[in-house]
Parts: structure tokens; sequence; C-alpha cells
């Protein structure tokens, strides 16, 4: 999600390997504290009378875990950590289309990982909490429609609107911030600032479909919560087939952001000089 750092050369001395490397320490990192906080609010508060977190704590918790994952890649990757990030860096920044399927692959194996560090440290919590492993602690590692409740009428349909808008945002506002012709934060505060907006779509769309707007954060902990006793992960609470959804349309999404960005902003803005890179525009210019 930031810029990606150059050495003397063209490509970094780390080569490939290193980028990878960095993309699934970053991935692992954001969803070691994503799914350890839903862990913490769903299966503890089942056992403590909710009083262990609620949703503004999952947000934060979610938007601190991608701020720390940028710090941890962006110098040898760029910390995408997200491959809707990855496609539509691809699709209208340069970066080469070679390495986005490598880069995804790195992406959902660190969430994998990481997923599967929260399962084994949460245990006994989850057995407790919900000893058939069914939906009600599903939502710990990945998404479902109205976040599991039957009470909220949202289908795959909906939660896939749901993810390609929410998705457009992310990317909408990540090219936005991350843009050397822009605005761009200051002092190494990109990462905080794109932590802040995890948290804000969190808190304002997270209802339909549990904003998972990341395929890797998604599949990644599904795959790893029915290798280890969730047998009914790749359906929602209704039966029906849902992990497509948090998969097409993140991916969708991003890249109606990354256009909705270049349309509406970026080829309006002045080409700049090195020495210029960061500055606002006068008027004359």
């Amino acid at each position: 999600m930031a810029e990606k750092a150059e050495t003397s050369g063209n490509e970094h001395r780390s080569g490939l390997v290193g980028e990878l490397a960095s993309e699934f320490a970053g991935t692992m990192v954001l969803i070691l504290f994503g799914c350890g906080v839903v862990a913490q609010v769903v299966a503890g508060g089942a056992l403590t009378d909710g009083g262990l977190g609620n949703h503004d704590s999952i947000a934060w918790a979610w938007g601190l875990g991608v701020t720390f994952g940028v710090y941890v890649a962006a110098r040898l990757s760029g910390a995408h950590i997200n491959p809707a990030v990855t496609l539509t860096l691809a699709a209208f920044k340069g970066f080469p289309w070679r390495k986005v399927l490598p880069y995804t692959v790195a992406q959902t194996a660190g969430a994998f990982v990481a997923a599967l560090l929260v399962r084994w440290n949460y245990t006994e919590a989850l057995a407790a909490a919900d000893p058939g492993h069914t939906t009600k602690t599903q939502i710990v590692f990945s998404t479902l429609p109205g976040n599991g409740a039957t009470s909220i009428p949202v289908t795959e349909w909906g939660a896939l609107r749901d993810q390609v808008i929410g998705t457009a945002i992310l990317l909408m506002l990540v090219l936005a911030v991350t843009d050397m012709l822009n605005t761009p934060p200051q002092a190494n505060l990109g990462p905080f600032v794109i932590g802040l907006i995890v948290v804000a779509i969190g808190m304002a769309w997270g209802t339909n479909a549990g904003y998972a707007i990341n395929p890797a954060r998604d599949f990644g902990p599904r795959l790893a919560s029915f290798l280890t006793g969730y047998g009914g992960a790749w359906r929602d609470q209704y039966g029906n087939f849902y992990f497509w959804v948090p998969i097409v349309g993140p991916l969708v999404g991003g890249l109606v952001g990354g256009l909705v960005y270049k349309v509406l902003v970026s080829r309006f803005l002045p080409a700049a000089g090195p020495q210029e890179v960061g500055r606002t525009p006068t008027p004359d210019e």
C-alpha cells in the first residue's frame, strides 16, 4: 500500500524472494491482530457476558493491524498485503503483472499461517463458546453476510455489492494517500493513515459483509478454519456457497476504485519534477 522504496539500481537487492517474504510477513501481522481481536470479542465475550470488547475494538485492531503490517513490509515490497491492492496497482500504477500471482500467493499464505496461530491460541475459548464450530465463531476467521446474523437479511449478492463498494473506497483512498503528485502524508505517516482508512471503513461499512475488502484476509483464514474443524467454512449461515464473495467483490471493487481515482483526480494532477514531489501545486500551476 506504500510506494516501493528504491535502491541504487532499478531492482531491490533482495529480489522477488525478499518481496514475497515481506508480503507474507506483513499480511501475517495484519491477520494476527485482525482475527485475534475477533476471537477475543466473539469467543471471549461469549464466555464473559460480552465483556472483552465490541465492534469498535474490532475496527481499531484491524486498522492497527494494517498499519503495523504496512510498516513491516513497505521497504521491500511496498506492503500491498492485499491482492486487491496488487491487482489495482498493476492495472493503474505500473506494477509488474508477472508479480501479481506470486504476491497474491504470499499474501494468502501469510494470512493462512496467522489464522492457524489464532486458531491454536484460542482453542479452548472457541471450543467452550461454540463446541460445534459453527458460524457462531466462524466469523472469527472469515466473513459472512450480515456478520453471520440471520436477523440481518443480507444475501450473498447484497454482500457482493457491499464488498465492491467498500474495496472501491479503500483503493481510491489508498491511491490518493500514496500518490506523490497529490498530497501524501509526510514523516512516514502513510501506514498510519492507511490504517485509519480501514478503521473508518470498518465503522461505516461493516454490517452487510464484515468488510473483508481483501481476498487474502478472507480466504487464508477460511481455509485454516476449514482444516481445523469448521466443516461449513465455505458456506454462509443460510447454506449457500459464500467463499467466492470476499474474493470476487474486492478484486472488482479495487479496479473500480482505481478507475474512479484515475478519472476524477490523478489525470488532472500536474506533472512534477523531483523537487516538487509531495508539494501542493500553486494556483498558477
